[in-house]
């Protein structure tokens, strides 16, 4: 239903290292445009619609409806010769905005 890689997971817990804020990280819908939407991840706490996952010290939440629209959902850390980053996995389904890229430079 929602998971966490190793790798992402120590390279979140390298970002968290000596801030004070709460471990608590939101998976979040973003985006839209030409790409469709996808997800993203931003500093947050739980609210009372949120399914909330621990794992290796840090809180993950997320909208139940999103979580049962999107899951199931692996947030990874990649490392390629174009750059590193987190990627989040899941069978999101939601159309683009511009449909037909005339608005846009597609």
């Amino acid at each position: 239903m929602f998971s966490v890689t190793q790798k992402a997971s120590e390279m979140i817990a390298e970002f968290f290292k000596g801030r004070q804020e709460a471990r608590s990280l939101r998976v979040m819908l973003q985006g839209g445009g030409c790409s469709g939407y996808s997800l993203g991840l931003a500093m947050d706490v739980s609210k009372p619609d949120d399914e909330v996952f621990e794992q290796d010290g840090v809180n993950y939440v997320i909208e139940k409806d999103l979580l049962l629209e999107a899951q199931p959902i692996v947030i990874e850390f990649l490392e390629t010769a174009q750059g590193s980053g987190f990627n989040i996995q899941s069978n999101l389904k939601r159309p683009s905005s511009c449909g037909s890229c005339s608005s846009c430079s597609c």
